[in-house]
């Protein structure tokens, strides 16, 4: 069985003191123990970077090695035509996650470059959402097989 990529972008690793009126007290580490507990037996690979550079780094080694992705690409979401090239690239399902609800902050962070290839898009749930996009993906893994 193939892993599932969970990647998170730039100021993830803050998540707990971040902003917690937006994005809640949870840790990453947290984050992270949930979504292992969610995906039972498979084997996940979660990590995170505030490098452009190495986010892209680890899509491409998902390309090669895994069965899906969940990305929280954070401000790359935005920004990054590199992120989207290198996500296009990928033939399995994709889950654009966002622990915010993005369409009801500023315009700024309306525009997302990774919806244009991503599978689904999940944003709002909080941190807790995180499992619950795992989940998801595991029925998008399986539906992507038959």
């Amino acid at each position: 069985m193939k892993p599932i990529y969970i990647l998170n972008g730039p100021n993830l690793n803050r998540l707990g003191k971040r902003e917690p009126e937006i994005y809640g007290t949870t840790t990453l580490a947290e984050v992270e123990a949930m979504c292992r507990d969610a995906a039972g037996e498979r084997p996940v690979e979660f990590r995170q970077t505030n490098s452009e550079e190495r986010l892209i780094e680890w899509v491409h080694e998902a390309i090669d090695e895994g069965d899906g992705i969940i990305i929280n690409p954070a401000a790359f979401t935005f920004t990054s035509l590199a992120l989207l090239d290198a996500l296009k690239m990928f033939k399995g399902p994709i889950i654009e996650f966002h622990i915010s609800n993005v369409h009801r902050r500023e315009s700024i962070y309306h525009r997302s470059y990774v919806s244009m290839t991503a599978t689904t898009v999940m944003a709002g749930l909080g941190a807790e959402g995180y499992p619950v996009a795992v989940r998801a993906l595991e029925r998008l893994i399986a539906k992507k097989a038959r």
